[in-house]
This record gives structure tokens, C-alpha cells and sequence, in this order.
């Protein structure tokens, strides 16, 4: 790629350490203009300071997006239906918030007549896939500027060294100490690096932010009442929520009594194993709820063949496929299967717990009290038809056995 080509680049721009370095080493390296984007996914801080860094930097154009409401419906809510969790673990929470910044960063870049776009991803891992696979699945011929695969400042030490040397505020800065390398938005919160990078180590209990400790939760209980309409949550103790609001009361709610930390060793798309920390206090608990009224309202097989292909879906989205067409036709069949997914889940929360106490629905359970009960069904279920039902299922075993194999 040639620099003389790149008059303007879009920026995915958080105003921290990293993009504020990126956004001087463009305008240098470059001799461009660079238009910055940042994104308010319920990362919990304010994004309007990042306004007046890229002004101080000498940025025209600047992009400060409200995405929470968008990120919670479109991506979020869309991924809960599937009950994806990623190597039996992790809620996606960083994975699934990059197609939409990969996203809104095109849809500037063509509003701008920008030449390329740029992120702060390392060359180490995976977000970089996840945008990039996000460009280009969405503008085929982007040019796509990497700074960490073209730079040597490949430590905090040099970044900064980098940010001293020109002027670029740092905060949290503790002398040469690196602090935790976070991410945060609307599903959670994670934290790598440090005393992290040893997966023997224990992680430091004022690391965590948005949960107590279990042993430091109430003593008493927190019950609420989920409403499902089509799989989705849409009132929480009978009061009406937009799908961001839901995620932000039940990671108030969750946090409070000690729910969502994680502490996981994972395989990176690149090849390497990496240890990283996480809260995700409302992904933990809609992911227990779902679960529960989905047993009442799918189908047996429909429900098995959706456990089947869920660790095929949740690696398509840590892996940053989004965008591909195997994980849209995938989230037509799952967005199929919820239309009956109406009812409602009581839960209890308690130190670190998400203990489900009661679901219904009114309309589409599919449970029958009066074939399942203990007592006497009267003539609902035939009892007698089970020796065929057995018989049959045995035969291959039976017909084995006397062969002596």
C-alpha cells in the first residue's frame, strides 16, 4: 500500500493510550487527514472527552456515535437467541461488539470519501481479524492501515515513551507499569496483561469493577421476573425495557450480588493460548434465562439441534465472521426457532449464583402437567407402549450381542 495514495482515514478512535498514539503516528507517517470515530457501546465512561483529544490533535472531522441501543438489539440480543458461548466459557462480549464498529467505521468512510480506515488492534490478536474481516466483508476494495503491524513501539514502555516525546496525555499512568489492557461495552468488561499474563496468578480482587465478590454480596436474595417475547427479553419485574436498558439494569443488578466474573485461558483465532479476565454480569443471567424458557417452549429436537450448532456459531463470532454468510443464514434458522420462545422466568440471585425458580408461558409451553405427572395421568400416556419403544431401539444391541461382538 502506498502512503501517497492515503489522503484521509477514518479511525476507530477511543481517545486512550493506544488510538491517541495512532492518531499522531497517522498524521506523520502518512501526511494525512484523519477523521476520528468513537463508539458509546455502554463502555461505562464518557466518550466526549475523546472530542476534545482529536480537536487538540488537530481533527476536523469527528464522530462521537450513541450505539447502545443498536448494539443491544442488533448484535446482542440476535447472539443470546443462539445461546452462544465461546469454548464452553466466554459470553463474546468483546467479539461481538467489533462488527458493529467495523460497521459504522465503512459507513463513515463512505460518507467522508476517506481512502482508508485504521484501528488500534494488535498484530497479536484477534480483533484485527474482526475488523478487518468486517471491512471487507462490507467494503470489498478498503484500504486497511494496522499501525501495530507496521510500528516497532511493540511494548507500553515505548508507547509510552512515544506519548511523552509528543505531548499525548496518559492517564492511569503508574510510573513504567503497565496498567490492565481493558475493553469494556454494554455485555462486559474485560481485563489481560499484568500479573494476568500468568495463568497461575491469581487475579487482584480491586481489578474487578463492576461486581463484588461473592462473599461480599448480600446476604439476601434478589429475585426478578424476565419477560420473552420471540426470545428476547423485553421487561424486567413487569416493567417494559428497551434491549440496552435490559443490559444495563441486569449488570447493575447482577453485579451487586456478585455475578458474571470469569477467569478463562481461551484459544485465540492467531494460535496462541491467552488468559483474560471478565465481568459480564447481564449476559450471565439472560444466558441461564433463556435457557429456562426454551425448555418449555422448544421443540426436543429443535432444541438439540440448536445445542449442535451453537459451538460452530459462537466460533464464527470470535472469530469475526459476522459478516459472512454462513453465520447470517445460521441466525435465520436461529431467529426461526424463537417465535414460540414467549413466557416468563422467575430467578433468583444470590453470591455469585443465577438459580432459576420458575418459568411459563401462557401461549407456547409444551410442557403437559397431565402426561408428565407422577400421579394418575388417566390415559394420557400409555405405559405399555415404552416395552416396543425399547425393544426397537435395542435391536441393533441385541442382534451385536448374540454375535458375541
Amino acid at each position: 500500500m502506498s502512503k501517497t495514495n492515503i489522503k484521509k482515514v477514518v479511525l476507530a478512535y477511543s481517545g486512550g493510550l493506544d488510538t491517541s498514539i495512532i492518531l499522531k503516528w497517522l498524521q506523520d507517517e502518512y501526511d494525512c487527514e484523519v477523521v476520528t470515530f468513537t463508539a458509546d457501546i455502554g463502555q461505562g465512561e464518557e466518550v466526549e472527552p475523546a472530542r476534545a483529544k482529536a480537536q487538540a490533535a488537530g481533527v476536523k472531522e469527528i464522530y462521537i456515535d450513541d450505539l447502545r441501543e443498536e448494539y443491544a438489539r442488533d448484535f446482542v440480543f440476535p447472539m443470546f437467541r443462539a445461546n452462544a458461548i465461546y469454548e464452553g466459557e466466554y459470553l463474546l462480549g468483546t467479539s461481538i461488539a467489533r462488527p458493529l464498529i467495523s460497521k459504522r467505521q465503512i459507513e463513515i468512510a463512505n460518507e467522508t470519501d476517506a481512502d482508508a480506515v485504521s484501528h488500534g488492534a494488535t498484530g497479536k490478536g484477534n480483533d484485527q481479524v474482526r475488523f478487518e474481516l468486517g471491512y471487507y466483508g462490507l467494503k470489498p476494495d478498503v484500504q486497511v492501515i494496522a499501525p501495530w503491524r507496521e510500528w516497532d513501539l511493540n511494548s507500553r514502555e515505548k508507547l509510552m515513551a512515544y506519548a511523552e516525546a509528543h505531548g499525548i496525555p496518559v492517564e492511569q499512568k503508574r510510573g513504567k507499569k503497565s496498567p490492565y489492557s481493558m475493553d469494556a461495552n454494554l455485555l462486559h468488561i474485560s481485563y489481560e496483561g499484568g500479573v494476568l499474563e500468568d495463568p497461575w496468578a491469581a487475579p487482584e480482587e480491586d481489578m474487578w469493577r463492576w461486581t463484588v465478590s461473592p462473599e461480599n454480596a448480600p446476604d439476601t436474595a434478589t429475585v426478578i421476573e424476565l419477560d420473552f417475547e420471540n426470545g428476547d427479553i423485553v421487561a424486567i419485574d413487569g416493567q417494559a425495557m428497551s434491549p440496552a436498558q435490559v443490559m444495563a439494569h441486569l449488570n447493575t443488578v447482577a453485579g451487586a450480588n456478585g455475578i458474571g466474573r470469569d477467569d478463562i485461558v481461551e484459544n485465540r483465532y492467531v494460535g496462541m493460548k491467552s488468559r483474560g479476565c471478565y465481568e459480564t454480569p447481564a449476559g450471565t443471567v439472560m444466558l441461564k434465562a433463556h435457557r429456562a424458557i426454551e425448555s418449555i417452549t422448544l421443540d426436543r429436537e429443535v432444541a438439540h439441534l440448536k445445542d449442535e450448532l451453537m459451538p460452530r456459531y459462537a466460533t464464527l463470532i470470535y472469530n469475526g465472521y459476522w459478516w459472512a454468510p454462513e453465520r447470517r443464514m445460521l441466525q435465520e434458522m436461529i431467529n426461526a426457532s424463537q417465535v414460540t420462545v414467549n413466557g416468563r422466568v422467575r430467578l433468583k440471585l444470590y453470591k455469585g449464583n443465577v438459580i432459576v425458580e420458575g418459568r411459563e408461558s401462557a401461549t407456547d409451553s409444551l410442557f403437559d402437567v397431565n402426561i408428565a405427572t407422577f400421579e394418575d395421568d388417566e390415559g394420557a400416556y400409555n405405559q405399555q407402549d415404552a416395552e416396543g419403544f425399547i425393544k426397537l431401539n435395542a435391536l441393533r444391541m441385541r442382534i451385536a450381542a448374540r454375535k458375541g461382538t
